[in-house]
């Protein structure tokens, strides 16, 4: 599946969260919504990428914007992970990749040579209509949720 277009309704989802709790994205109509996609806990650059969005949640917050990380680790994964870290951001289970896939995420990759399916890292911001407002792919990960945080601030003015 491709990436939504801008201006697309949003995927609707439910996923099940770190707090074990049910994460359904049209019940935040209303406000913006950002989903950052990623491919695997506990690695350096996941870790980075968390850790950096868990800083900005105070400013998120501020601009009444709901954030929730997504990868295809389970529940108990994401506790650990959560755990570990402080991380102060909700993470949604997607083991079997159904919402990274309609979100046009799920796509080959390559390392060192050798071909696999997985997560293209990525976010998607969602405005208070459930229109998808902005794709901000991860070229670099530092730094990657400022970016995002600056994008939110631009559709929440």
């Amino acid at each position: 599946m491709p990436v939504p277009a801008l201006g697309a309704l949003a995927p609707d989802f439910e996923l099940t969260t770190d707090d074990r709790e049910t994460f359904r994205l049209s019940r935040h109509r209303g406000r913006p919504v950002v989903l950052y996609f990623y491919p695997q806990d506990d690695t350096e650059g996941c870790t980075l990428e968390n850790i950096e969005f868990t800083d900005l949640m105070p400013d998120f917050k501020e601009l009444k914007t709901v954030v929730v990380g997504i990868s295809p680790d389970s529940v108990d994964q994401h506790c650990s992970f959560r755990d570990k870290y402080n991380l102060g951001v909700p993470l949604a289970s997607d083991p079997d990749h159904g919402v990274i896939d309609a979100y046009g995420l799920w796509q080959l990759k390559k390392l060192w040579g050798v071909e696999y399916m997985g997560v293209k890292r990525a976010t998607v911001v969602v405005d208070a209509d459930g229109r998808v407002a902005g794709v901000i792919h991860a070229t670099r990960i530092k730094g990657h949720a400022a970016k995002v945080l600056e994008a939110v601030r631009a559709i929440a003015t």
